[in-house]
């Protein structure tokens, strides 16, 4: 996996690249924690994100859970697979995407 950190002010933009599994999900929770200090708006770009497993969903889960206290978050150029694990487990319910 791979992650490209945009900082702009107080919005953070996060791509995210590869797989988010058992094994990459805690790097993409150690960026996300150590980068939300002043970031009002996160941006997951999933563009090129080939995967997500329930490791993954609980990382975007706990990142939805900061942003609900200091601003908003949203996910954008989600793939058809990634969206469809999102509809199975409800995520779409409780995330912004776009």
């Amino acid at each position: 996996m791979e992650i490209i950190k945009n900082l702009d002010s107080e919005k953070l933009e996060l791509q995210v690249k590869g797989r988010l599994d058992t094994t990459t999900a805690p790097e993409l929770e150690e960026v996300i924690k150590g980068s939300l200090s002043g970031v009002k708006q996160l941006v997951l770009d999933f563009d090129e994100l080939e995967y997500v497993s329930s490791a993954g969903l609980r990382v975007i889960l706990g990142a939805q859970k900061a942003m609900n206290q200091q601003g908003e978050m949203k996910l954008i150029n989600v793939s058809d697979e990634v969206m469809n694990v999102f509809e199975i487990t409800g995520f779409v319910d409780i995330l912004t995407i776009e």
